[in-house]
């Protein structure tokens, strides 16, 4: 598992206060209302809305806020237009930085950003220089506790997936975009619980960081996630697992 594969399963298993509920809240809005203006309020044919509701629901938001952002976003309800824009930058130690936006004023978010990385060790990158380090995968995360290593990797390999490796306590499936909703539902159609399951960034190669670098990149994107207008944050980092741990305990 990657380094920034490692730091989002830790966050995400971070308490959550009620502040930071209220990002999470914002930017899931912000993605679902641009999901239904670009591709329809039916999320049985607009995938992004599928996982954006998706994302919804797993963290307990209010099934009537769903609706009014879905509806804001096809024009039966008033709201803000908001458009798509992606940002390259570098943190400490030249890790490359992949900034996934959603916004209503690019001005306004690019310059937030700007300011994010100056005051943290960062800076930001000529379009294509960092994109192409990335490529977009599936990745579905399930607890070693549901199932057996081989019944899962034979099932998962005949719906498509293109690996699966362990740690701990967890199986971690990467597949190709395009089959992943088919390993997803092969897996719920066996009634497997799926503890994780998105569409990711996922770096070629990636950069070992540590010491003081690691300290300052995780402040740095921390900083960066809890901008209500970013909505992912993508990193070719490779940290110690208990530096991460440390981090987010702090």
């Amino acid at each position: 598992m990657s380094g920034h594969s490692k730091w989002a399963k830790i966050r995400r298993g971070k308490a959550v206060t009620d502040a930071k509920r209220g990002r999470i809240f914002t930017q899931i809005i912000k993605e679902i209302t641009i999901a239904a203006r670009l591709g329809g309020g039916d999320p049985a044919g607009n995938p992004r809305l599928r996982f954006a509701m998706d994302k919804a629901r797993s963290n307990n938001m209010p099934s009537d806020n769903i609706k009014r952002a879905i509806q804001k976003g096809t024009g039966e309800l008033p709201g803000q237009a908001y458009e798509d824009a992606v940002y390259e930058a570098y943190g400490p130690a030249g890790v490359a930085l992949l900034i996934e936006t959603v916004t209503d004023n690019k001005t306004r978010t690019v310059n937030d950003i700007r300011h994010i990385l100056d005051r943290n060790h960062g800076k930001m990158a000529a379009s294509g220089s960092v994109a192409y380090q990335f490529h977009r995968k599936g990745q579905i995360s399930i607890l070693k506790s549901k199932i057996g290593e081989d019944a899962l990797m034979e099932l998962i390999l005949e719906a498509g997936a293109e690996d699966m490796i362990t740690d701990e306590e967890h199986y971690s499936i990467t597949t190709p975009p395009d089959v992943f909703e088919k390993v997803k539902k092969a897996v719920e159609d066996k009634h497997i619980p799926i503890e994780h399951a998105e569409l990711h960034m996922i770096p070629e190669n990636n950069v070992k960081v540590e010491g003081k670098d690691a300290e300052n990149l995780l402040k740095l994107v921390e900083a960066l996630e809890d901008h209500d207008d970013i909505q992912q944050v993508y990193g070719n980092f490779d940290i110690d697992e208990s530096v991460l741990t440390n981090f987010n305990a702090g």
